[in-house]
């Protein structure tokens, strides 16, 4: 094996290794990810980066009146499968995109998520 091809397969490996690494660390603790959009809609979801920005399992982030006090907000978690367009994989233009993020285990999203699992 010549000097360029074990040079190759080295950079082969460690960008295989790099995007592994890289796709586990965007995913969080509990898998889900938050999208914010240029739009103001934030979506969440298990987020994967390659080739392109795709969300699965995916939920749109709704501000609402509270039912009891309307100067208090709450925050509604709609499944993209009960919108009428209802699509398995979104993906993302990157254009668009603000800023996305793995979410904490603890957060109120990721807690009401897990509870919705059980």
């Amino acid at each position: 094996m010549s000097k360029n091809n074990i040079v190759l397969v080295v950079v082969v490996v460690l960008v295989i290794v790099g995007v592994a690494f890289w796709g586990n660390k965007m995913k969080g603790d509990n898998g889900y990810s938050v999208v914010y959009l240029q739009t103001g809609e934030v979506y969440v979801g298990k987020l994967a980066t390659f080739p392109d920005l795709q969300l699965t399992e995916g939920y749109i982030l709704q501000i609402a009146k509270d039912a009891k006090d309307e100067t208090k907000t709450t925050f509604q978690l709609q499944p993209i499968t009960d919108a009428l367009w209802s699509p398995k994989v979104l993906h993302l233009v990157k254009d668009n995109v603000v800023f996305y993020g793995p979410l904490m285990s603890n957060s109120k999203i990721a807690e009401t998520l897990a509870a919705q699992k059980k």
